[in-house]
């Protein structure tokens, strides 16, 4: 190895092992690609590593192949444009809030929004107006947006502008996009959805698999953003934002699309773009109805599994997401991963409290789905016969996710300070505080600091999980004193 090489060092190694992934993105390695002819593109890709050349189109004025490549899209998703993104899910959001809200007006959005949502309230000056989920206390996770919070937040300020929010979450939880729409138009606003989690919804339906929640193209949702790596054929970083009605301009949508993104857009990531759409087009109907057929597999046997929970295929669950634990037996999510990880080779997705979610794709196996099985099958035995069984330290498992219920939203401070975690109990937040994955805000700017959330982030980081917005000294920004 080269020591000079860290990254590639790594992306190496994890290859050579053979990892069984159970997170994203969708396409699971090279195998997929290679099984449905798309050697050529894979063992020429620093080749295909090129710029705006002749011939080669540009993204922000689509006239030759990449105009025909979001046309494919926008006929898949059966919408009246798509764009290809190329700095994720993420740029699309919040080119999309740009475009939907003026400077400094406001936008009714989930309090579980990705980053990127209070992201653009910081580009755009916009005023947040906070919609909160339900909570799945059993599991301690973040449930649906109740369609009467939307409505009630849209009756008492008639001045906002849009609502946002992400359906599937991010362990498959879906809102109801359809009643959510209803409502938002009745007041003539626009409505956007992060759909990050499900651009492969659409794809069910299309080849007439039923049993998933309706995809938000569906529901009449106006803007849609789907992250293609997460669960589809692309790579990392590379999604499709869906416009699915005239009350946004296209010409608007594509003018902040250009100041959000790179100017110097991947042609790797656009080419894997179009290799998905065409793999969706000419085999699309297999390898959705392997998927569904691979995810039942699991589902079925999950349930022979002695002390295994699991979240079942319910309405308005993604249950591509599996989310399980082993809390019976006293095993903790961190500590799962680690025996998955350590003693089988499966790389999850994250875990949240005793609960551990695998995030299935298209390039998943049914060699995979028994894998797991088989795994959680020797784990569940080998707990039992040993009688390895403890009481969990609930000061982390199960508690509700902080600041996912109604707190007083403060003035953003201007003049800041960094204090140590365990001293901010009582001060404005100015920075926000975020677990990754999955990338939601614990503590968003102008909420207060109290004594549980702070323990429970300092729990966190002793857990070795990555909190965004603490240094290596454990300070957080905060409003000066």
């Amino acid at each position: 190895m080269d020591s000079n090489t860290p990254i590639l060092n790594f992306l190496l190694e994890h290859k050579r092992v053979n990892a069984i992934s159970f997170h994203m993105p969708g396409h699971k390695g090279s195998a997929l690609y290679r099984s449905l002819g798309y050697d050529e593109f894979l063992d020429n890709i620093m080749d295909c590593d090129v710029t705006e050349i002749c011939g080669a189109d540009n993204l922000f004025q689509a006239e030759g192949i990449l105009k025909e490549t979001q046309e494919i899209y926008a006929d898949l998703y059966d919408v009246k444009k798509s764009y290809l993104l190329i700095n994720g899910t993420s740029g699309g959001i919040i080119a999309a809030i740009l475009a939907s809200v003026p400077k400094g007006k406001k936008l009714i959005m989930a309090r579980n929004c990705h980053k990127s949502v209070f992201n653009a309230l910081t580009l755009g000056d916009i005023q947040p107006l906070y919609a909160y989920p339900e909570m799945i206390d059993q599991h301690g996770i973040s449930g649906a947006i109740p369609p009467e919070e939307i409505a009630l937040l849209l009756e008492n300020n008639p001045d906002a502008e849009a609502v946002i929010l992400p359906s599937p979450n991010y362990y498959g939880v879906c809102s109801d996009i359809e009643a959510i729409a209803l409502i938002t138009h009745k007041y003539n606003k626009i409505l956007i959805v992060d759909q990050a989690h499900g651009a492969h919804l659409k794809m069910f339906d299309k080849f007439g698999i039923k049993g998933f929640p309706k995809a938000a193209e569906l529901s009449g949702a106006d803007i849609i953003i789907n992250s293609i790596h997460k669960t589809l054929a692309s790579f990392t970083q590379s999604a499709v934002l869906n416009l699915n009605s005239d009350r946004v301009s296209p010409y608007l949508i594509e003018d902040k699309l250009q100041c959000i993104e790179s100017t110097s857009p991947s042609y790797l990531l656009m080419a894997s773009l179009g290799i998905n759409a065409a793999i969706l087009k000419n085999h699309g109907q297999k390898l959705m109805q392997d998927w569904f057929e691979n995810l039942n597999y699991f589902y079925e046997e999950a349930r022979n599994i002695k002390d295994l929970d699991f979240i079942e295929k319910e309405p308005g669950m993604d249950w591509t997401k599996i989310n399980f634990s082993f809390g019976k037996l006293g095993i903790k999510g961190n500590e799962l991963e680690k025996i998955l990880l350590e003693k089988y080779n499966i790389f999850i997705e994250l875990y949240t409290g005793n609960l551990v979610m695998c995030m299935t794709g298209i390039g998943n196996t049914k060699s995979d789905i028994s894998l797991l099985l088989n795994a959680l099958n020797e784990i569940s035995t080998k707990h039992r016969i040993s009688g390895l069984r403890r009481e969990i330290d609930t000061h982390i498992v199960g508690k509700p996710v902080p600041n996912q219920t109604r707190v007083p939203i403060f003035k953003i401070p201007l003049v800041n300070d960094r204090v140590p975690l365990l001293e901010a109990e009582g001060l404005i937040c100015a920075s926000s505080i975020i677990p990754y994955p999955p990338g939601i805000p614990l503590v968003c700017p102008g909420e207060k600091f109290d004594k549980e959330t702070i323990l429970y982030i300092k729990s966190l980081r002793e857990n070795g999980e990555k909190v965004i917005g603490l240094n290596e000294l454990n300070e957080v920004i905060v409003g000066a004193r």
